[in-house]
Formats: structure tokens, C-alpha cells, sequence
């Protein structure tokens, strides 16, 4: 009888690495960890990029990342600033596309 518990935790060790590291997988509707950290990433850069621009960092532009692509989001000031933001946000490295949603006020 002292077997069977001794037996589960052999394979219970065994299986949780394996299961753990299943659980950090991409599934069809979500990224895996390191997309999530790539993209966290990217969001940052971008938004560093628009607040260090004189011309863009009092407008309100929101970043959001999927999937290394860009989607700008918000309000500035002219249809040029709509440009701009698109530009800033293309030259950072790792973005591979720029969806610009931004809407002149």
C-alpha cells in the first residue's frame, strides 16, 4: 500500500513540468507568454517614442500591441499629427505594422 502514494508522486513529478509548460502555449485565442512580453515590450517602446516627441507627447494617443502590430488610438490636433504618430510609431524597432485609429479633434 506504500507503493501507490510513492508511485503518484513519481508520476505526478513527472507530468507537472510537462503540464506547466503547456500552459504557457499559444492557443488559437490568446499569445503565449513570450508574445504577451514581446508586445508589453513594444507598447512601451511606442509610447516612449510618442511622450520623447515634442509634437505628440501632450496629445492623447493610446498604443496597443498584438502581435508585433501597432494600433494607435485617440485624439490629436491635426490630420499632419495623425501622419506623425504613424511615422514615430512605424520607425520603432520590432513593430511590424501600425493600424492608425487616431482621429483629428
Amino acid at each position: 500500500m506504500t507503493r501507490t502514494p510513492k508511485m503518484f508522486a513519481v508520476v505526478l513529478g513527472l507530468a507537472l513540468p510537462v503540464l506547466l509548460i503547456g500552459a504557457c502555449a499559444q492557443t488559437r485565442t490568446s499569445d503565449s507568454t513570450g508574445e504577451y512580453v514581446d508586445d508589453a515590450a513594444i507598447t512601451t517602446k511606442v509610447k516612449t517614442a510618442i511622450l520623447e516627441d515634442s509634437a505628440l507627447k501632450e496629445m492623447e494617443i493610446h498604443v496597443t500591441t498584438t502581435r508585433d502590430a501597432v494600433r494607435l488610438s485617440g485624439t490629436v490636433d491635426s490630420s499632419q499629427m495623425v501622419a506623425h504618430a504613424g511615422d514615430v510609431a512605424r520607425k520603432v524597432a520590432g513593430v511590424t505594422s501600425v493600424q492608425n485609429d487616431l482621429v483629428v479633434k
